[in-house]
């Protein structure tokens, strides 16, 4: 029997359901599957998510990358008492992506008990690399947060 590092027991459908009305959305990005230990999701290279040379916009990849690795997060934490919030991103561009899909996979790096550290390498149709991130996660205490604990002043 397979060893899940997963709380929460989802399929690709329910992770896509949570995603509506927000920016996953709108740049058409998809959750494709649920392994034990890694999470897929895929991307759309269109009129949404290329700057003006007609390539894969930077930021598109990491706005990927970014929902990978927290939504990742958030299977791994029990959400009755904890949430996730990005801390740290970065992304190393290796290819240019013209048309088709690109392909994000999280995988952990580190899940402690106040972070979680994903590597999300973004491939294109071809399993060709295009971007690789890591994505630092900090893990928070959910009555502290909502009951504005952690809010600014302002």
């Amino acid at each position: 029997m397979a060893t899940t590092i997963w709380h929460t027991t989802v399929t690709p459908a329910d992770l896509n359901a949570r995603g509506k009305s927000t920016m996953n959305e709108q740049l058409g990005m998809e959750f494709t599957e649920v392994g034990d230990n890694y999470l897929r999701i895929r991307m759309p290279v269109d009129h949404r998510t290329v700057q003006t040379y007609g390539i894969l916009h930077g930021g598109a990849s990491v706005a990927l990358a970014e929902t990978a690795g927290s939504v990742a997060s958030t299977l791994v934490i029990d959400p009755a008492t904890e949430i996730c919030v990005g801390m740290e991103i970065n992304a190393n561009h290796v290819r240019s992506a013209r048309e088709g899909y690109v392909h994000g996979t999280a995988t952990p790096i580190h899940l402690g008990r106040r972070s979680h550290i994903w590597e999300i390498r973004i491939t294109d149709d071809e399993q060709r690399l295009i971007c690789i991130c890591r994505h630092t996660v900090a893990v928070l205490d959910r009555s502290g947060f909502l009951s504005g604990s952690a809010r600014t002043q302002g």
